[in-house]
């Protein structure tokens, strides 16, 4: 790849006119229907509902019992969700998606085991750590049919070998 200037080269963009067609009130719109399809998003609703509720489970907690400062770590986890879900969406190209949905699971996974940690530790009730695991299993269904929603015919390669 050459990054020196070369005047010469016929194939840098020609910016005249190329904004003679953008209508401003157009694309406010389509970017606000765009908004609104992603924030309906089952998954996306999901995925706000679960830091709710782990943000609700972890209020309960003796902070002098937690001395691995799990509720930051959980809290954590389920904070990394909804921006992940947005970032996929927003990517629209099939390895961008795959790369945030690997995240968005790791972090998932993550929350569901820590559920186990903190019934151990009696960190918090059992029944609510039981509801949030409920809770994450029906993210995890959704999750299943929004990846299986992915265009796979909508990529760039990037040469890193994944996800082909």
């Amino acid at each position: 790849m050459n990054f020196d200037d070369d005047d010469d080269d016929d194939s840098y963009m020609d910016w005249d006119g190329f904004d003679e067609d953008y209508d401003p009130e157009e694309a406010r719109r389509e970017m606000e229907a765009e908004n609104r399809r992603i924030n309906n998003l089952p998954i996306l609703r999901k995925a706000k509902e679960l830091m709710e509720l782990t943000q609700a489970i972890v209020d309960t907690f003796n902070k002098e019992d937690d001395v691995l400062m799990m509720h930051e770590q959980m809290l954590a986890n389920a904070m990394m969700l909804a921006p992940k879900i947005v970032g996929a969406e927003g990517g629209d190209l099939y390895t961008l998606r795959m790369e945030n949905a690997v995240i968005i699971k790791m972090h998932a996974r993550e929350l569901l085991a820590q559920t186990s940690y903190c019934k151990a530790e009696k960190l918090a009730n059992p029944a609510y750590l039981n509801l949030l695991r409920e809770e994450i299993e029906q993210f995890r269904v959704l999750f299943v049919d929004w990846v299986n929603s992915f265009d796979k015919d909508n990529d760039a390669p990037d040469d890193w070998g994944l996800f082909y």
